[in-house]
């Protein structure tokens, strides 16, 4: 099964989608999410938990599924003390979000993109799966949320 132009995303209350839907612009993808730059991979340092960033993410679509800006905000490092920099980033998030006219939480379907900042990449990237796998997925970047045929807006975490 090819991949489609617009990959669909379901929206789930109170689960890892839970603040995606349309507002006025368009439509959106919401997240608070942990970092880490790219390429990093280094799990046996003693220094991780200084490389893993919380941040605040907001994706911005029109109402096509393409892809019009990304509002990232890192707000501190699990070093720093994780739930401290969770909850700064929701409250942000939070901000964010009361700020699009129109909001309403539902489904989506976007297509892929790529941001990068400072260091680290965000956005829906089609990847080739392993040899288990059928073809092409997409992945959330940092989310880590996959989408795979059969392309219902169902995803794997």
């Amino acid at each position: 099964m090819s991949v489609p132009d617009l990959i669909p995303i379901r929206h789930e209350p109170d689960y890892h989608t839970s603040t995606i839907g349309r507002w006025q612009g368009g439509q959106f993808f919401a997240s608070v999410t942990a970092a880490f730059p790219e390429g990093w991979s280094d799990w046996s340092s003693d220094d991780w938990q200084a490389e893993k960033r919380w941040c605040a993410v907001l994706h911005q679509f029109d109402e096509a599924g393409r892809h019009l800006d990304s509002r990232i905000r890192f707000t501190g490092t699990t070093a720093e003390g994780e739930r401290k920099a969770i909850t700064a980033a929701e409250q942000l998030l939070g901000e964010w979000l009361d700020a699009l006219p129109g909001r309403q939480y539902r489904d989506i379907a976007i297509a892929p993109f790529a941001v990068q900042y400072e260091g680290a990449l965000f956005g829906l990237v089609l990847e080739e799966q392993d040899e288990d796998a059928a073809g092409v997925g997409a992945e959330l970047h940092p989310d880590g949320l996959g989408f795979y045929p059969p392309w219902d807006g169902c995803y794997d975490t």
